[in-house]
């Protein structure tokens, strides 16, 4: 009997350090965040009860209403490019071609490039003086010379949001391509042969058979793109930090913003706590989809 209630606990045990680990950085630390959600504190004082008062004041902060969609642009925006361009990118070095190792690597460097680094040079791009701006007044300028072509991408409202977009896509296209890549060289090659008998050639034989068989794999970027999506904060503080006037402001940013420059930490725990219920809600909606999706790409009918 102790042997065999030694070997049920084994594998708890192996568990132990990670949810120590998780329990000391992560559970503790939110439940000090929903804990500090009803308290007004700024670090200089002991917290002090306010109740639902938090709350009420997020209800009233047109500033918080105004990041909450952006975010939700940013999910709307960013999350569909980023399921199907790095499906397309992947089925494109999916190839025994001479030299394709190079173009997957040329496609993943990005990845590992770090976004401080990353958003330093597209802020340098976006510049007036850029390169961006630089090549249309160069290629354009001779057609329309009544135009300037100096397009103010992170200084105008409606184009600021859409331009630190831009970076993230960039940025998320070759990591997004590898966990494709690796699902389609699951995919049998018997499938393709099978398929083309019947007709389904060129770019229909990856609507018919690749994509019904990515479909699990799709539900996983989709997840995935979602969530870091709504946790963006690199691009922005170092691109826009927000502006202008809040047009490219995200909740991430907004709770930085309040608890490190404002010191309201009361107030932007009650912020994160929203942040935290719609990554659950994302959450959710990943275990409900994969529920639907086999094991194994190759079960698919």
């Amino acid at each position: 009997m102790l042997v065999k209630f030694n070997r049920n606990l084994t594998p708890y045990l192996f568990l132990l350090p990670a949810l120590l680990t998780l329990g000391l950085t992560v559970f503790w630390p939110a439940l000090q965040a929903f804990y500090l959600s009803f308290f007004s504190y700024d670090l200089l004082q002991p917290p002090e009860w306010v109740g639902l008062e938090n709350f009420q004041k997020l209800w009233r902060d047109e500033t918080f209403w105004k990041t909450l969609g952006n975010t939700l642009i940013y999910l709307i925006v960013v999350v569909p490019i980023l399921v199907f361009l790095p499906w397309i990118l992947a089925i494109l070095v999916n190839r025994k071609l001479r030299g394709i190792h190079w173009f997957r690597t040329a496609y993943y460097v990005p990845v590992v490039i770090s976004m401080v680094v990353a958003g330093i040079a597209w802020k340098w791009l976006y510049s007036e003086t850029g390169l961006l701006n630089q090549s249309l007044k160069f290629f354009l300028s001779g057609v329309f010379p009544e135009y300037s072509f100096t397009i103010p991408w992170l200084t105008s409202p409606d184009l600021a949001l859409f331009s630190v977009m831009a970076v993230t896509i960039w940025k998320g296209l070759g990591y997004y391509m590898v966990i494709y890549l690796a699902g389609l060289q699951t995919i049998p090659q018997e499938l393709y042969e099978a398929a083309s008998l019947d007709g389904s050639v060129g770019w229909r034989k990856h609507w018919d058979i690749t994509l019904p068989l990515m479909k699990p794999y799709l539900i996983l970027v989709a997840v995935i793109s979602a969530i870091s999506a709504t946790k963006v904060f690199e691009e922005v503080y170092i691109m826009t930090q927000g502006g202008p006037l809040n047009s490219s402001k995200t909740i991430v940013y907004y709770v930085y913003e309040k608890a490190f420059q404002g010191l309201e930490i009361g107030y932007a725990c009650t912020i994160g706590l929203i942040l935290f219920l719609l990554i659950l809600l994302l959450s959710i909606l990943r275990l409900t989809l994969t529920q639907f999706a086999p094991d194994h790409p190759s079960t698919f009918p």
